[in-house]
Formats: structure tokens, C-alpha cells, sequence
């Protein structure tokens, strides 16, 4: 059989396969390594939306999620680490 025939046959494009795979690596990579720079829709550089621990507790409190006692507690724990 003559290696040109396999071109009619939907065999001529079979290097999209590997080019397909390689996309796909590439966009994962992307996807695995790309999360920790600024700019790249990553918000870890940004902690001006971060709430400290004594809001949330503050929080909490208020919601009634903790007593009086568990909230007194904690801000005591809180109060002796350094943020």
C-alpha cells in the first residue's frame, strides 16, 4: 500500500492529536503554576478584603454563633498573639 493513500483517508491530520495534547499540558501548567504571580487573576498579593480574627470573632458573637463565655475566651487567646 502506498503511504499517500492514507491521506484520503482523515489520516493527513493526525498531527493535530499530539499539537491537541500539547494545548492541553500547556493550559494546565498554566493553570497549576500561574495562580501564585500578581496579575494573573490571582488575589493572594491582595489582603485588603482580609478580615482580622478579633472581626470575625466580633462577628461570631453578634451572629450569636458563640456564648458570652466562648467569646471572652477567645478574644483573650487573641489578645495575647501578634498579628
Amino acid at each position: 500500500m502506498d503511504p499517500t493513500q492514507w491521506w484520503g483517508h482523515g489520516f493527513g491530520f493526525m498531527w493535530l492529536i499530539p499539537l491537541f495534547f500539547f494545548v492541553v499540558m500547556l493550559f494546565c501548567m498554566r493553570g497549576m503554576f500561574g495562580r501564585g504571580s500578581p496579575g494573573c487573576g490571582s488575589h493572594e498579593g491582595d489582603t485588603s478584603h482580609l478580615e482580622s480574627a478579633r472581626e470575625i470573632l466580633d462577628k461570631r458573637f453578634a451572629k450569636g454563633e458563640i456564648t458570652r463565655e466562648e467569646y471572652e475566651e477567645m478574644k483573650k487567646a487573641l489578645g495575647n498573639e501578634t498579628s
